[in-house]
């Protein structure tokens, strides 16, 4: 039984669920738009608005973090990113647009893309 068990698993075991999360992040905030499956894009959303919410913040605990996380580009990209574009925001950095299903297999699709203000 599944209880009190949040996330989708993605056909994946936790360390390469982790490590292809960690890898659509970072080419989110390097790219500013991605495009994915649905599942992938709403397991993405928390964990990208998570890392610019702690990019924000600016301390050396947020920056360590960041950088276990995110590869190099992509911790520095934030850093310049949060400042500028989402300093008076207070949360919904993403938008997620469904697309038309994928012709090889019919997975749902989704661009997942950070909101310019």
């Amino acid at each position: 039984m599944k209880h009190h068990k949040s996330g989708r698993v993605l056909s994946r075991e936790k360390d390469q669920r982790n490590a292809l999360l960690n890898g659509l992040v970072s080419s989110l905030i390097i790219h500013e738009k991605i495009k994915t499956t649905c599942a992938k894009a709403k397991e993405t959303a928390p964990r990208a608005e998570k890392m610019i919410t702690r990019a924000k913040r600016g301390d050396l605990s947020a920056i360590k973090r960041m950088n276990q996380t995110l590869n190099k580009e992509a911790s520095l990209k934030v850093m310049k990113i949060a400042g500028a574009k989402f300093q008076n925001r207070k949360g919904g950095y993403t938008k997620i647009t469904k697309l038309a299903p994928r012709k090889t297999d019919g997975a749902e699709m989704a661009i997942i893309e950070l909101i310019n203000e």
